[in-house]
């Protein structure tokens, strides 16, 4: 048969067309485009704490402002995350995800400017970004991954601590190596573009699968367990970003140097690579993962109250125990979000309820702990917002953890 032939033959290019789609496709290929976009989903949060300072000194921005320039992105991942799940049906998961990223590569470029408002602008674009991509993946692992669900929400949320814990250690070398921190901070708008690059196939042969079809998901925010779930998310990312913000500048007023300091911030963060791979295996091999929302939480409050009071010498050890914390309270309460949800569309809204809410209430952390280091000068007052926090996402952590699912369902619009 010729090529023209082929090509004018409907049967033959059906079954090009489905081969090249189950090519592209191939759960590996969608495994490692997913790993490659989460990668990036942290590195625009964590990059700016550990220059924070040479930020502030050459751009004479106020302690307020670099608290806003903490918060903005954290915000941001709240009150965009809402719009995914209506993106996706408008536009197409996939679609949706590659454009988002081009935008979120975008604004942390825009922070190379050097500007305050430059900053901020990048830090809001960036967060938008997050917001949206954070909350469509786990949704996309539900519904390709189905009965590995746990696993790759182990992949995804390690992958999210790699790139965050790559960024925490590596910008200040990056301000060395280029001689100035715009630049640093610049740099990480490049993993972005590789990306998007490596997410492309997945656009091939996509249709509008989760386009408009008339069906709305109805009692989810009445929902008490979807609440439950929301509010452990949204606590304990609080402590997540005090950490990413602040951990950094608390080490150097104990004496470390920035580079130490982010040093330190980043091996913890690189605990949490291997905490967030093993605690969703650990926490499904039960039917209930409410003791692993509390320990996770415990360890995060043990390491952290360590971190700012246990001898100097033992700082490597407490770095170690919030990493354990952080990373595996941080992978449950996603798996949550997968575990709890009867379907992939279900999945895609509590994500993006959980997410929203959750992030926008995490946004006040950094926030209150900027504000308590201006008012008091230390970071007594910042130690108790940070256990009485641990313990309120500990309880919902533990409601979240019962075997049960949100009583939501997909009906015709009305």
């Amino acid at each position: 048969m010729s090529v023209t032939s082929a090509t004018r033959d409907p049967a033959a290019s059906t079954a090009a067309s489905t081969a090249e789609g189950m090519i592209l496709r191939h759960p590996l290929l969608a495994a490692a485009s997913l790993v490659m976009v989460a990668l990036n989903l942290r590195p625009a949060l964590s990059s700016l704490a550990p220059v924070l300072g040479d930020v502030v000194r050459d751009t004479g921005m106020s302690a307020g402002q670099a608290g806003l320039l903490t918060t903005s992105p954290v915000l941001c991942l709240g009150l965009f995350g809402v719009i995914a799940p209506r993106l996706a049906q408008r536009f197409g998961v996939e679609r949706t995800i590659f454009f988002v990223l081009l935008m979120l590569g975008a604004g942390v470029a825009l922070r190379g400017v050097g500007t305050f408002p430059a900053l901020f602008a990048g830090a809001t674009i960036a967060g938008a970004g997050i917001g949206i991509i954070g909350v469509l993946l786990p949704a996309l692992v539900k519904r390709d991954f189905p009965q590995r669900a746990s696993l790759m929400m182990g992949v995804y949320t390690m992958a999210l601590c790699a790139g965050a814990a790559a960024a925490a250690g590596l910008t200040v070398p990056l301000e060395h190596g280029f001689g100035q921190w715009t630049t640093a901070l610049a740099f990480w708008c490049l993993p972005a573009a590789l990306a998007a690059l490596a997410w492309l196939p997945q656009l091939r042969g996509r249709t509008r699968a989760g386009g408009p079809d008339g069906l709305v998901v109805r009692g989810l925010w009445t929902d008490r367990l979807a609440w439950q779930i929301t509010l452990f998310m949204g606590l304990q990312s609080a402590l997540a970003y005090i950490v990413l913000g602040w951990m950094a500048p608390m080490l150097r007023d104990r004496g470390l140097d920035p580079a130490m300091a982010g040093l330190v911030v980043s091996v913890s963060v690189m605990v949490q690579v291997a905490a967030a791979l093993a605690a969703p295996l650990l926490a499904t091999r039960t039917p209930s993962q409410s003791l692993a929302g509390a320990v996770t939480l415990g360890c995060s409050l043990v390491g952290m109250i360590g971190c700012l009071y246990a001898p100097m010498w033992s700082i490597w050890l407490w770095a170690v125990i919030l990493g354990i914390g952080q990373g595996g309270a941080f992978a449950v309460a996603l798996t949550l979000i997968v575990l709890r949800s009867p379907d992939s569309r279900i999945a895609s809204h509590l994500s993006g309820m959980a997410q929203s809410v959750g992030y926008t209430l995490a946004s006040a952390g950094p926030f209150a702990v900027g504000v308590l280091h201006g008012w008091s000068g230390d970071w007594h007052a910042s130690a108790v917002l940070f256990a009485v926090v641990a313990v309120v996402a500990g309880f919902f952590g533990i409601l979240a953890g019962r075997p049960l699912q949100v009583r939501a369902t997909a009906e015709p619009r009305r």
